[in-house]
């Protein structure tokens, strides 16, 4: 078996967090051929919007093409008119059928038949990846753009902010936090390892405006004695989760985000975002979310 260690950067990448999307792969299929409904799962809503009026109009243009190979097979259209074509191919694919334009040759019915196939699948599947799209439950969790570190009941402690952006709850929310870094064996094997950090309190029974998840760097800690230079060497990054139920609807929901070692500012604190107006009542102040004061 092979046990050449793996191939790392001479000099730490400075910001930089590991993690699979960050990662280029090598011997696997292309990701839109290997899995292309995933991947419509995904994308941005304008890149799907886009991309499903594109392909909409690239094969009305492909059929309308193949229309005019044949003079005469559109009845009612205008001799080699290529908007005709098109607009005849849309009626067929969407079989609206105005009764102004129809096939008038074997051949155009057989690409009438075709295309009538394709559109059906076509919005079959659209359909699909609509409704799974609109359907599936997501958590409007928003985290704080750094990480600190600062003393906590006399111990260092790190911090993380994490605020829930819907009105409705998260039923039994459960969060964890991990430490992720290169660390190198007594044979010289250096791996990337995963080390769970314990939370003060890890779990709560409704995540409803804010909640701050707080690890004791004591002697036991995987972040006892580390420094900013020595994360950085290692490659240093975090990685917060947070899991639970959506109140409106009872489905699961999670939320995901990622920190580098640049990102973890050490002697701060958060800034207090609750305060109280002039008629006296509480509010949350989330444009102060991301801000830290020294501590």
């Amino acid at each position: 078996m092979d046990q050449t260690p793996p191939v790392r950067p001479s000099r730490p990448l400075q910001g930089r967090i590991f993690s699979p999307e960050t990662i280029r792969r090598v011997g696997v299929r292309e990701p839109w051929r290997g899995d292309l409904y995933h991947r419509m799962l995904t994308v941005p809503w304008w890149a799907l919007l886009s991309l499903g009026v594109a392909t909409y109009v690239l094969v009305n243009a492909v059929f309308a093409g193949l229309y005019l190979l044949q003079p005469g097979s559109i009845l009612g259209s205008r001799p080699g008119n290529v908007l005709d074509a098109f607009f005849f191919s849309v009626e067929t694919i969407a079989t609206i059928g105005y009764g102004v334009l129809s096939p008038g040759t074997t051949y155009a019915n057989v690409l009438m038949l075709i295309e009538t196939v394709l559109g059906i699948l076509m919005v079959a599947m659209a359909t699909g990846v609509l409704v799974a799209r609109v359907s599936r439950p997501t958590a409007r969790v928003m985290f704080a753009r750094v990480a600190t570190i600062a003393p906590w009941n006399g111990v260092p402690s790190l911090f993380l902010r994490m605020g829930n952006e819907r009105r409705s709850q998260i039923l039994e929310a459960d969060v964890a936090l991990y430490l992720l870094r290169f660390e190198t064996s007594s044979e010289g094997v250096s791996l990337r390892r995963f080390h769970k950090l314990h939370l003060e309190r890890g779990h709560t029974p409704a995540f409803a405006l804010s909640y701050t998840a707080i690890h004791r760097i004591t002697p036991d800690s995987p972040l006892h004695g580390a420094t900013p230079e020595s994360l950085s060497a290692e490659e240093a990054s975090l990685t917060a989760t947070v899991t639970g139920l959506e109140e409106a609807t009872g489905q699961t929901v999670h939320a995901r985000h990622s920190y580098s070692a640049a990102d973890i500012l050490w002697g701060r604190r958060y800034a207090d975002i609750f305060a109280t107006d002039e008629q006296g009542e509480r509010y949350l102040d989330y444009r102060r979310f991301d801000e830290t004061v020294p501590a």
